[in-house]
């Protein structure tokens, strides 16, 4: 009778049950607190201060006293020159950077997985994590010097080999930029980017691999029938983040990498953001732009993540 009973006892509510288990966890969750305190104030506190991207501030004005001018600035960013150039610029390196940059940590860590010798393996690792930990401002310096016309290796190179017969000025001709900086992004950033695809492929089960080679499958095919699925959701959600940030190129990479000659076509919006809000120090207008650059960046991660999940069944949420 007593089992019955007990059987007949009617369970908690879901709801009561997650205020007992937070009860019980009281001081394990309240270890959050302070991190949840520094993210509000220093990631959502300052976001008050994107109401001036509709307001006329300036210095002697102040930001309470500064006029509301609607969409304003909007309208000026939609009707300026630099408006197309800008956007063009940034979209061309990231449409660049999505077929080159965004692959080659992929491929570099398949080919890493597939190493058979310990040392080599580990060398090769650590000679391409190391270009991740150079600072852009001296990166750009050895990319300006290989590329130079009168003593740069790259030409000394090509005119070794009988492809050109002069030296090409390299960082002063704009039509060469969109692939210098896609390339220097790839050769700073693919050994640290394949660290997260090596550690997706070492929770692949290794029993798949030997029942492939039982059956006869061959290094290519395993690689693209086991390893490439297995890893389908990190590659899926790195996708949705690099697609997410085509808005913004790298401040410091275009900046460095910059100079008067090119900068038809290495204007991007992280740079024009920087020239119009603190070299002319017109806040509003800057604001208003990079609140724009926000506006479509939120867009893009969407439409990814919808497109993700309607193609691969795989998304970021």
């Amino acid at each position: 009778m007593g089992t019955v009973n007990a059987a007949a006892k009617p369970l908690a509510p879901k709801g009561r049950t997650g205020k007992r288990r937070f009860r019980n966890q009281l001081a394990l969750q309240s270890m959050i607190v302070p991190g949840l305190l520094v993210f509000l104030i220093f990631e959502y506190g300052p976001m008050f201060g994107l109401t001036i991207a509709f307001r006329e501030y300036s210095f002697i004005t102040g930001f309470w006293d500064a006029p509301w001018v609607g969409l304003r600035h909007f309208e000026r960013f939609f009707r300026d020159p630099n408006f197309i150039p800008v956007m063009r610029n940034t979209l061309m390196i990231n449409v660049l950077g999505l077929l080159i940059a965004f692959p080659a940590p992929l491929i570099f860590a398949l080919l890493l997985n597939e190493m058979k010798q310990g040392f080599f393996k580990r060398f090769t690792q650590t000679v391409s994590y190391l270009p991740h930990f150079v600072a852009w401002v001296v990166f750009a310096g050895l990319v300006i010097t290989l590329l130079s016309p009168t003593h740069g290796a790259i030409n000394g190179l090509l005119m070794r080999l009988g492809i050109v017969e002069r030296p090409i000025f390299f960082m002063g001709r704009p039509q060469y930029f969109w692939v210098i900086a896609v390339l220097t992004q790839t050769v700073k950033g693919f050994g640290f980017g394949a660290i997260l695809y090596l550690a997706a492929m070492s929770g692949v089960d290794p029993q798949l691999h030997e029942a492939a080679i039982v059956d006869g499958a061959g290094r290519f095919r395993r690689v693209w029938s086991i390893t490439l699925p297995s890893i389908m959701g990190t590659t899926v959600i790195l996708m949705i983040f690099t697609i997410a940030n085509f808005m913004n190129t790298g401040f410091e990479q275009i900046w460095t990498l910059q100079n008067n000659l090119n900068i038809t076509h290495s204007e991007t919006i992280d740079t024009y953001i920087y020239r119009v809000g603190l070299q002319q120090l017109r806040f509003s207008y800057s604001t208003a732009v990079s609140f724009f650059r926000s506006g479509l960046a939120v867009i893009l991660v969407m439409s990814a993540n919808w497109a993700s999940k309607k193609i691969t069944e795989h998304g970021l949420f």
